[in-house]
């Protein structure tokens, strides 16, 4: 799923490929904009994490699931 994270005083926003569900996203998001945790925590599908400062999040953006499609007409 598409993750787009736009960090204040930024003039760019943070794109990843997530393979945790919306559901999970959604509640990283909400415990760190609620001030449970200090940094807003995200695993992309290759391992690695995204550290964001809870202070510094502008908005979040949750995409769909990706469907993979194979083939030629798969357009």
């Amino acid at each position: 799923m598409e993750v787009k994270i736009g960090v204040q005083y930024a003039p760019r926003e943070i794109v990843l490929e997530s393979g945790q569900s919306a559901e999970e996203v959604e509640r990283a998001v909400a415990d760190a904009l609620a001030g449970k945790t200090p940094l807003l925590s995200l695993t992309d599908e290759k391992g690695r994490k995204v550290l964001v400062p809870s202070e510094k999040i502008a908005y979040i953006e949750i995409g769909e699931q990706a469907v993979r499609r194979v083939g030629f007409g798969a357009l």
